[in-house]
């Protein structure tokens, strides 16, 4: 029987990361403004992470089934450029991003708080949920942190992945 990779070998072979925001990079709550707005809180902790990890080499992506202009926003402060909104087929999005990477899905990490987002993290190398992931999420997870969504819990899997690969903490900015 073959040994199962530890949590270090699947980050260590980590080239993709791949976030999705809806209880993820946010709490999840949909709060809308006066005008009907979508509005949506981020938290600092998880964009420090996703600079360091896009500085440490790794290609950083989000894919949402929701469309946001917040979110492309707060993506364009952070310098990531796979931004991939209002999609009904993860999955698509997925393959075309391993393809025009040339990135394999044992290359990639993915992190997701619920059942819509279970096919890609069954498919990825290194799955990674918040801690207050759907159970279905939690038991397909390969890592699952002790923050919730939108509460830093990037910024946890990131330096988990970071620590691993000797890339934390990152250097001081100049």
């Amino acid at each position: 029987m073959k040994a199962r990779p530890t949590f270090t070998a699947r980050a260590k072979a980590i080239r993709l990361l791949i976030l999705d925001v809806d209880g993820v990079l946010t709490d999840g709550r949909l709060v809308y403004g006066p005008a009907g707005e979508e509005l949506k809180v981020f938290h600092v902790q998880d964009g420090l992470a996703i600079v360091a990890a896009q500085r440490s080499g790794l290609i950083v992506a989000v894919i949402s089934g929701r469309a946001s202009p917040a979110v492309s926003r707060r993506m364009a402060d952070l310098g990531v450029l796979e931004v991939h909104q209002g999609t009904d087929d993860k999955e698509a999005v997925l393959d075309t991003l391993l393809r025009r990477r040339r990135v394999t899905p044992q290359e990639t990490a993915y992190m997701a708080d619920d059942l819509p987002d279970l096919p890609l993290l069954r498919r990825v190398g290194l799955a990674l949920a918040p801690t207050n992931a759907a159970a279905e999420v939690k038991r397909v997870a390969h890592w699952v942190g002790r923050r919730p969504g939108g509460e830093g819990a990037v910024r946890e899997a990131v330096e988990a992945i970071l620590r691993a690969r000797g890339n934390w903490p990152p250097p001081e900015s100049a």
